[in-house]
């Protein structure tokens, strides 16, 4: 009995070794340069337990293969990817080829999770459905449409800034920025995406904040399950995994049907996010209803109205006020930027009596340039990932991406190159002029992706930061102060960019 009980364990080792050896050595069975993996963590064994971060890991690739080869290969875990180096390559997958590399690859569980069936998330003729259905919710005219909403927080914001200057005058100024642009970009998605006042600025507490917090600081799952749910996405819908507490999906559920009942009960239409969509869900909700909730084809249903509201929601807070704490911090660093930003924000409003219109905004075309090389310089996730959906041969070589294989553009890592940005590590809004934009290849920028599967709430996103600065910088002097981190420690446990103890500044009053 020991003997066939060892026997037994020595074949499942040896098979378990014979299919580690062969899922590891692809990469040189394709003939494709790559780092070498080590077993299970692939090459990102440094991003478990915080040691590195993902942007570490591709400024490792992209300065090893750069140049030499259009794509590398590597393993994310047990997953192969595709490391683009090559700007052109970076087209064919964001544009060109785009039918080749339209899916993600990323873990939704609609049946399981309904939170999960997004836009972010779905594959195939489900996302294409539910993408033909909410672009026309991001035009250049809905967001006028929402403008005002938007404004109105933006006081607020104002107003909740002086609050806290005349607070933290006894500690010579110091205010801890990510937190503040935090609960105003809480309070402007809560308005727009559910209709509802949130009340963030107000009370840091609240409890729209509050469930925001908890989706980045309390996660469902370990480190480990959460790595295996990323990578293993198909696999851990079979085993009917969940990605979000149970108390956050009701939590956001239930904002969204007690909204939509309201509005339905009291024929309330209001131009925002919430609004616009629940027309979409009017337009065929019976057939809808029919097909289960699931057929995205047939017309959007509560569920679906639920997810894309979520991810509005944590797609837009978190990377938005990231982006006005950061930019802010480059304008503490770089007064003579700030003077300048300031002086074009009051010439504007000036010949328009002090009064912030869609029209004003779009005419500050310094802000443009100064929140473009934020978002170069601090772009809040450090790659895009795309799947190849069958084999593509790269023009020009003999090098394959097979169906299955995932492929990683490395977003932080081109925004650092001094081939495209000279002097990367310097902040220059002078790189955003339409001459400077002309001259540069187009695909050398991706805070929003490109293609089309770009960020279908880039307008909004832009639009709530810009309001926000605006508010700000109109009314406040931003410095360094004794907490003011320089360089910032950046934190290693998150995906997108987050600091490790906020972005503390001095603030005054102009």
């Amino acid at each position: 009995m020991l003997f066939t009980i060892l026997a037994l364990v020595g074949v499942a080792a040896a098979l378990l070794y014979n299919y580690y050896y062969n899922m590891y050595n692809y990469w040189t069975r394709m003939g494709v340069p790559h780092e070498k993996p080590l077993p299970i963590v692939g090459n990102f064994g440094g991003v478990i337990g915080g040691r590195l971060h993902f942007r570490d890991i591709n400024q490792h690739m992209y300065n090893r293969f750069k140049g030499k080869t259009p794509f590398a290969g590597m393993f994310i875990f047990f997953r192969r990817a595709a490391f683009i180096t090559d700007l052109e390559l970076v087209k064919m997958v964001l544009i060109k080829d785009f039918s080749t590399f339209q899916d993600r690859g990323l873990f939704n569980n609609v049946r399981d999770d309904p939170l999960t069936g997004h836009l972010l998330t779905l594959e195939g003729e489900e996302w294409r459905s539910l993408r033909n259905k909410l672009t026309p919710v991001f035009t250049s005219g809905k967001m006028k449409q929402m403008f005002t909403v938007v404004v109105k927080v933006g006081q607020r914001l104002a107003d909740t800034m002086k609050t806290t200057v005349k607070a933290a005058a006894v500690d010579q100024g110091d205010v801890e920025l990510k937190e503040l642009c935090a609960r105003f970009t809480t309070d402007v998605i809560g308005t727009c995406a559910f209709g509802l006042e949130c009340n963030s600025l107000a009370d840091p507490q609240a409890e729209f904040r509050t469930k925001g917090r908890m989706l980045f600081e309390k996660p469902r799952h370990s480190p480990f399950v959460q790595s295996f749910i990323f990578t293993n996405p198909k696999l851990a819908r079979k085993f009917r995994l969940k990605l979000f507490p149970d108390d956050v999906s009701e939590f956001f559920m239930k904002a969204v049907q007690n909204t939509v009942d309201y509005r339905l009960k009291n024929n309330i239409k209001r131009n925002d996010f919430m609004g616009l969509v629940m027309e979409l869900l009017a337009e065929d909700q019976d057939t809808a209803r029919q097909a289960g909730g699931i057929d995205l084809s047939q017309g959007l249903t509560i569920e679906q109205l639920a997810a894309q509201a979520f991810v509005f929601f944590i797609a837009g807070f978190e990377t938005s006020s990231s982006t006005m704490a950061f930019c802010l911090y480059e304008l503490a660093l770089h007064q003579e930027i700030q003077d300048r930003l300031r002086k074009e924000i009051e010439s504007v409003l000036e010949a328009l009596d002090g009064e912030l219109t869609y029209e004003a905004m779009q005419q500050m075309h310094y802000l443009d340039q100064v929140l473009a090389e934020t978002l170069r310089k601090h772009p809040i996730l450090p790659h895009l990932l795309r799947e190849a959906n069958q084999n593509f041969l790269v023009p020009g070589t003999r090098l394959v991406i097979e169906g299955g294989t995932s492929v990683l553009i490395p977003v932080h890592s081109i925004h650092y190159d001094p081939e495209y940005y000279p002097e990367p590590e310097r902040f220059d809004p002078e790189r955003f002029t339409p001459e400077a934009v002309a001259a540069r290849n187009p695909f050398a920028y991706l805070p929003f992706g490109d293609g089309p599967r770009n960020c279908i709430g880039l307008r909004f996103g832009k639009m709530q930061a810009k309001i926000g600065l605006i508010m700000l910088v109109r009314h406040f002097k931003f410095d360094v102060c004794k907490r003011t981190e320089v360089p910032l420690i950046l934190s290693t446990r998150t995906f997108t960019l987050n600091t490790e103890q906020g972005i503390h500044l001095k603030v005054e009053p102009v």
